[in-house]
């Protein structure tokens, strides 16, 4: 009787392990069952600046690669920490992407408590592309150089007004060190988002600004807005009549905003692997490479495996930057 049911017990575990082992050949990856609805790329600024632009074409671009609507979500505000937060607490399912940018680095430092992080929270699919900000003035201001602007403030300190696209924000920062290396002293007057900002300019609220390229370039087409100088070490190929800030009056000066894509921390690696590789071949892709050429983006594209890296050392960098300039979130 005992042997009996041995040999039953040793027939039923033969059974249940061949069919565990079945299932577990058949058992489909998480990328051959995804997507099976639409994407959103959230990103944390309000229509029409560089973050919008980018994500839009990229959001355009994975659809048709996915074949599911990616849907660009702006929920701006708190100098991008809003739409950080919203992503960092989205499920990680790869169903929620996140464009994010230098501005996130700093406020790892800037902000003193963040509903979010970005180094732990998230994890990394591929740095998109850079470009450099324009120093561009309203054309009634009567300077056409680096040295002149220089000039011009240090007979007026704190009486020129320049705008950005929030406290903290990388046109923020670019005039900060712009001050900082020039030994003079303007005045920030925020705004919520980079299109924002360039429209209080172009209608005289403010003298000046640090926009970046995607945002100027058209207004300086127009005639709307004057460039300068570009904040880069070396001149954009898309406007390369403007000299750097730093050959022009500043030796050293550079500073350029970059763009990468990221996803909840947890997300499985195989649907991480895949945006990475549709990212990278999106970038590639000759249209797509004209249009942010165009706008002033440099297209870059990395593996998650340099991207992480990358992001903690401009978390770090910008500490340093943040803490020598003393600007404070609440300014």
């Amino acid at each position: 009787m005992i042997r009996a049911i041995h040999y039953s017990c040793l027939i039923v575990c033969a059974v249940v392990c061949a069919e565990t082992a079945s299932a577990q050949v058949q058992k489909p990856s998480a990328q051959a069952q995804w997507p099976t609805k639409p994407l959103r790329i959230i990103l944390p600024y309000p229509p029409g600046g560089g973050t919008d632009f980018l994500g839009r074409i990229v959001g355009q671009k994975l659809a048709e690669a996915l074949g599911q609507p990616v849907i660009p979500d702006n929920r701006p505000g708190a100098n991008s920490n809003l739409g950080a937060e919203f992503a960092a607490r989205s499920a990680p399912d790869g169903y929620t992407l996140l464009l994010t940018n230098m501005s996130h680095a700093v406020n790892a430092s800037f902000y003193p408590r963040l509903g979010y992080d970005i180094v732990k929270d998230f994890a990394p699919v591929s740095l998109l592309a850079s470009h450099p900000h324009v120093l561009v003035v309203h054309p009634s201001l009567p300077v056409k150089s680096v040295r002149e602007l220089i000039a011009l403030a240090k007979t007026r300190p704190g009486q020129l007004d320049y705008s950005s696209a929030g406290v903290g924000s990388s046109p923020h920062l670019a005039a900060e060190l712009f001050d900082t290396m020039a030994r003079i002293k303007m005045t920030h007057i925020p705004y919520n988002g980079g299109s924002a900002s360039v429209v209080a300019i172009m209608g005289g609220q403010v003298q000046l600004g640090f926009p970046t390229t995607p945002t100027a370039i058209p207004q300086l087409k127009s005639g709307k807005l004057r460039g300068v100088a570009v904040t880069s070490a070396q001149r954009a190929p898309s406007i390369p009549d403007l000299p750097t800030i730093s050959e022009s009056g500043l030796p050293g000066y550079e500073i350029i905003i970059w763009y990468g894509l990221l996803v909840p921390a947890g997300t499985p690696s195989d649907l991480i692997a895949r945006l990475h590789a549709e990212s990278v071949k999106l970038l590639n892709a000759p249209d797509v490479r004209e249009r942010l050429s165009a706008a002033g983006f440099e297209p870059i594209g990395t593996t998650p495996e340099q991207f992480g890296p990358y992001i903690r050392d401009e978390v770090a960098k910008w500490a340093k930057v943040v803490k020598a300039t003393g600007i404070r979130a609440e300014d």
